[in-house]
C-alpha cells in the first residue's frame, strides 16, 4: 500500500514538473513563433523538437499523450498559472500543502459577540488560495428553551454553550473534507465550520447580562464570522453557500437572507449567497404520544420554539415575520419559512429523521415497535412528502437516520441512482445558467433551469424507513450486528403478509423488491 502511494505521488509530481517545464518553453519561446499558424508553424515546431536535448524528451515522454495547446492562454497568463498550481496540488496531495488540511480555530474579534457562558464564539478555517468558493457550515445539536433545560444542558453539554475547551484544529469529514474521493464538488473551496455554542437554532440576538445567566447570539455570531471573513478573502467571492445540519439545517433557513442582504448592504453584490438546509426541515405536527414540556428532548416542537424564540430573543426572516405577525414561532419549521426566502437552498433531509421522530415520542429502542407507532412513522414520511413537493431542489432519501453532509460516506446514499454530491453540482450549473438568462436575482429559488443528465428534485417514492438499498447501515442497538432491510423491518415489527395484502401482491414480491429498494 505504501510503495503504491510512493509511485502515485512520484508520477504525480513527475506531471506537474513537465506541465511547468513546458509553460517555460512556452514563454521562452518567440511570440510571433507562437502566432504564426499552418505549415510554417508546424516546421517550427518540428524544428524545435529537434533542437531539443534528449534528456527533456525522456522526463516529458510520459506527459505527451496529454494534447496541450497553450496558444489559448495568451492574454490570461495569470489564469493560467493559478491552473497550474490547481493541478499540482491535485496531482500531488502528499506535498507540503496536505499538512495545512485541518481548519484552524479563529476567535472572534468582537469579543461582545460570545457563547451561551461568555465565552468567546469564533470558527474554524481552510483558507483555499485561488479558490473564489466558500462553504460556511453551522453545526448542529438541539437547543435549550428556559432556565431549566439550560442548566441541564450546560452540565451534559457544555462544549455546545462554551468555547473554553474547543480543540485549536477540526478535520472536516463529508462536504467539508479536503479530499476530492471524499468531497468531489467543493473539496477545494474555502473551508468555514462554525461551532454551535448559542443553543437558539442559530436565532438568537441577546447578550449576557446581570440579569439574565445565558447570552443567546447565534444569529450574531453568523454576522460577525461573515464580517471577519471579508477581510480574509470572502470580499472576492463569487459564491458563498452556507449549509448546516440538524438545528444548523434549520439556521440556514433562519438567516441565508440575512446573509444575502449584510453582503449587499456592505457593497459585496458579486457574492452569489445559497442555502444548504440538511435535517433542519422539521414538522410541528402533532407528537404520537403527548408529554408534558419538562426536557427538550421529549417537549413537543412547536411548544419548544414558542418558549425559546421569547427566551432567546430570537430573530426570524422578515419576509416571514410579516406573514406570520405575533407568531414568529412558525418560522422555525422549513415548510413554512421556505416559500418566503429570497435566496436559493437546497433541502437535504431523511424522509425518516431520527431527532423528528425522538421528539414525537418514538423511541427506536431496540424492542420491536407496536403497529400504532408503525402506522405513525409511515405517515410521518407522507407528511414530509407532501411539504417538499413545492421544493425545486431537494434529496430526501427513505431513510431512517439523522445529518447526511458531514458524513464520511455521504457520496454513497442515493436517490434515483444519483448522489448528493452529484445533485448539488447539478443544482449549482443550474444556478449558474440561470444567472446568464436571467440577470435579476430576485426569487432565483423558484427558476431552475433544466441541464441536461441534471435532476433536482430526488425524492424516494417506497414507503418504508431504509427501502432505499443505499441508506446508511442499521446496527441492532443490543448486539451491535449489521442488520438487512427486511431484518430491520421485521425487528420494528413489520408484518410481511399484512402489508403485501394490503398492497394487494404476494408476499414473495413484496420481499423481494424490499431487497431491491422498489
Amino acid at each position: 500500500m505504501q510503495s503504491r502511494g510512493v509511485a502515485r505521488n512520484s508520477l504525480g509530481l513527475s506531471a506537474v514538473r513537465s506541465c511547468l517545464l513546458l509553460l517555460f518553453i512556452h514563454l521562452s519561446a518567440p511570440v510571433e513563433a507562437r502566432r504564426v499558424r499552418g505549415g510554417r508553424a508546424q516546421t517550427r515546431r518540428v524544428q524545435q523538437q529537434q533542437q531539443t536535448p534528449p534528456p527533456y524528451r525522456e522526463r516529458v515522454e510520459g506527459a505527451e499523450s496529454f494534447p496541450l495547446d497553450f496558444t489559448a492562454v495568451e492574454g490570461n497568463m495569470d489564469n493560467f498559472v493559478v491552473q497550474i498550481k490547481n493541478l499540482a496540488q491535485s496531482l500531488y496531495p502528499c506535498s507540503a500543502q496536505k499538512l495545512d488540511q485541518d481548519m484552524k480555530l479563529h476567535f472572534l474579534k468582537n469579543v461582545s459577540v460570545t457563547c451561551n457562558d461568555g465565552s468567546p464564539a469564533g470558527y474554524y478555517i481552510k483558507e483555499s488560495k485561488g479558490s473564489k468558493r466558500w462553504l460556511l457550515f453551522l453545526e448542529g445539536g438541539w437547543y435549550c428553551f428556559d432556565s431549566q433545560t439550560c442548566e441541564s444542558r450546560y452540565e451534559t453539554m457544555r462544549r455546545l454553550m462554551s468555547s473554553t475547551k474547543w480543540p485549536l484544529t477540526r478535520t472536516g469529514r463529508g462536504i467539508l473534507s479536503p479530499q476530492p474521493e471524499e468531497n468531489p464538488h467543493w473539496w477545494n473551496a474555502n473551508m468555514v465550520f462554525i461551532p454551535y455554542c448559542s443553543s437558539d437554532v442559530w436565532s438568537g440576538a441577546t447578550p449576557k447580562t446581570d440579569q439574565s445567566d445565558y447570552a443567546f447570539m447565534g444569529s450574531l455570531i453568523i454576522k460577525e464570522v461573515v464580517n471577519e471573513l471579508l477581510t480574509k478573502g470572502l470580499e472576492n467571492a463569487k459564491v458563498l453557500l452556507l449549509a448546516g445540519s440538524s438545528a444548523g439545517g434549520t439556521g440556514v433557513l433562519l438567516n441565508v437572507d440575512q446573509v444575502a442582504e449584510q453582503l449587499e448592504t456592505q457593497g459585496y453584490t458579486g457574492v452569489q449567497v445559497r442555502g444548504l438546509a440538511d435535517s433542519g426541515w422539521f414538522l410541528d405536527n402533532k407528537q404520537y404520544k403527548f408529554t408534558d414540556c419538562l426536557d427538550t428532548i421529549s417537549c413537543a416542537p412547536t411548544e419548544a420554539i414558542k418558549r425559546g424564540i421569547r427566551y432567546w430573543g430570537g430573530l426570524v426572516p422578515e419576509s416571514c415575520r410579516q406573514a406570520h405577525v405575533g407568531e414568529e414561532w412558525n418560522c422555525f419549521f422549513g415548510y413554512k419559512v421556505y416559500p418566503t426566502l429570497k435566496s436559493p437552498v437546497f433541502v437535504a433531509q431523511w424522509l425518516f429523521d431520527e431527532a423528528q421522530l425522538t421528539v414525537d415520542n418514538i423511541h427506536l429502542t431496540g424492542q420491536p415497535i407496536h403497529e400504532g407507532q408503525w402506522r405513525y412513522i409511515q405517515k410521518l414520511g407522507q407528511e414530509l412528502r407532501l411539504t417538499l413537493r413545492d421544493v425545486p431542489a431537494m434529496f430526501a432519501p427513505a431513510c431512517l437516520s439523522h445529518e447526511l453532509i458531514t458524513r464520511a460516506d455521504w457520496t454513497d446514499i442515493r436517490v434515483k441512482g444519483i448522489s448528493l454530491p452529484r445533485a448539488l453540482h447539478c443544482w449549482d450549473r443550474s444556478l449558474h445558467h440561470n444567472l446568464h438568462i436571467n440577470s435579476s436575482h430576485s426569487h432565483q429559488k423558484h427558476v431552475t433551469p433544466p441541464v441536461r443528465g441534471c435532476l433536482l428534485q430526488l425524492i424516494d417514492s417506497c414507503p418504508w424507513p431504509h427501502c432505499n438499498p443505499s441508506c446508511p447501515t442499521i446496527r441492532d442497538q443490543l448486539t451491535g450486528q449489521e442488520m438487512s432491510v427486511i431484518q430491520f423491518l421485521k425487528h420494528m415489527g413489520f408484518d410481511v403478509q399484512k402489508m403485501a395484502q394490503q398492497q394487494g401482491m404476494e408476499p414473495k414480491k413484496l420481499l423481494g423488491m424490499l431487497n431491491n429498494g422498489n
